[in-house]
């Protein structure tokens, strides 16, 4: 059952379900939770959200809350098993979660952050399926999706970003919105921007392509270029998209920003305003990045990926598309070598980047397995180019086309040793 209490008068132990407002206004990525910690109860006495919702029957009622008391509460439901990726096996059972906001190594944030996109393809696709029957897009349920991601990014950005990189043509539609999410919230957080500001610039990144529902799927999975006509409906995606967002009703504005406004640039060429330079919001302005980045980078029914620091640099060389100032946020936020790059070391050996320096981005983790000297593959070794003590140094990006390498994926997921 129920009731809304003064938030006053919440104490720990109550199951919160809603607050009244703006999700956007309170503390809490999350909603629907037990209230455990007394930091929690604080910052929700602090926020100035006047009044909650509880559910007694999950947690404690008004008169049987006491404060720093929590007796034992009834189990959670279950959660209910979501599909998994046809192509793929079930990811292995993830390690325990750190405490937030302590780093983890890549090795560490992979088996949850498989996880994550697990749970976050089959909540797209569903979340994606609705919109195309024409039902109204539910901003709020979306949030839970944001939080995860945002947590594993704040873990270690590049494990759940890298992972949704290797999406499949047949998953781009869907596992692109959880990759632009995660691109979004790690370049929000190199650009200094406040939590709040985060949570939005994730749930838009998730939903700025919804548009691309309503378009027909001949014209959105061809596999060939498409002829100017089909060119010319696939760009009415931002508006559609808007326009779908808009009848759901408490999308937040800047939300609505993006999804209108990820293909515009900064020289005033882009559409569907051919707004220019600071016409186009921040947010907006780096959704272009990070939709772009995961694009290219990525296997779609036309192209093959391009790998992630050629697309770096490619991107750099596109004068008048992108903000320079988030373009270089955003190098810092992925590497400039970024996570399953191809490097050439002084020494003659080639590479696969691991894991990023957390102080050098010329000075990664990587991983060592063929010489270009005898031309043959040599045993696979970790060598942190950061160290001290380090006494190589990458010389060169390098195409893995132009090498024959089909497996690095392998080599940079592969466990330490």
């Amino acid at each position: 059952m129920l009731k809304r209490i003064p938030t006053q008068q919440v104490r720990l132990g109550m199951f919160l379900q809603s607050m009244e407002g703006s999700w956007l206004s309170h503390p809490f990525w999350k909603t629907k939770f037990v209230l455990r910690e007394q930091s929690e109860l604080d910052a929700l006495l602090k926020s100035g959200v006047v009044a909650v919702w509880i559910d007694v029957e999950k947690g404690l009622d008004i008169q049987e809350a006491k404060p720093l008391q929590m007796p034992a509460l009834p189990p959670e439901p279950p959660r209910p098993q979501e599909p998994q990726p046809a192509a793929a096996p079930a990811p292995a059972p993830a390690p325990a979660s750190p405490p937030p906001g302590m780093r983890a190594s890549l090795h560490d944030e992979m088996g949850r952050a498989a996880q994550i996109v697990s749970r976050s393809r089959a909540a797209v696709i569903n979340l994606f399926g609705e919109a195309r029957l024409g039902k109204a897009i539910d901003a709020e349920q979306c949030l839970p999706l944001v939080e995860e991601v945002a947590n594993s990014v704040s873990r270690n950005p590049s494990a759940l970003i890298s992972l949704a990189r290797l999406k499949t043509k047949d998953d781009y539609t869907y596992m692109h919105s959880v990759a632009v999410c995660a691109l979004m919230v790690s370049l929000s957080r190199h650009m200094g921007l406040n939590e709040a500001q985060t949570r939005e610039a994730g749930l838009a990144g998730l939903l700025h392509d919804v548009g691309k529902m309503a378009m027909p799927i001949d014209v959105l999975n061809k596999p060939g270029q498409l002829t100017d006509d089909e060119f010319a409906v696939m760009r009415s995606h931002p508006v559609r998209g808007y326009e779908m967002l808009l009848e759901g009703g408490a999308v937040p504005a800047a939300a609505l920003d993006v999804c209108l406004h990820h293909h515009e640039k900064i020289d005033g060429s882009g559409y569907p305003k051919k707004l220019k330079g600071d016409e186009i919001s921040l947010l907006a302005r780096m959704g272009a990045v990070c939709d772009v980045y995961d694009a290219i980078t990525s296997t779609r029914p036309y192209k093959n990926a391009w790998d992630p620091a050629g697309s770096i640099q490619r991107m750099a060389q596109w004068t008048g598309h992108f903000d320079p100032v988030v373009f270089q946020a955003f190098v810092k936020s992925v590497g400039i070598y970024p996570v399953g790059t191809l490097v050439k070391l002084h020494s003659g050996r080639l590479a696969v980047v691991v894991e990023q320096s957390p102080v050098r981005l010329t000075a990664p983790l990587v991983r060592v397995f063929f010489s270009t000297k005898s031309q043959l593959p040599i045993p696979t070794e970790l060598v942190n180019l950061d160290l001290p003590a380090a006494t190589d140094r990458i010389v060169s990006r390098e195409n893995p086309t132009d090498w024959g390498f089909k497996h690095l994926d392998e080599l940079w997921m592969k466990a330490p040793g």
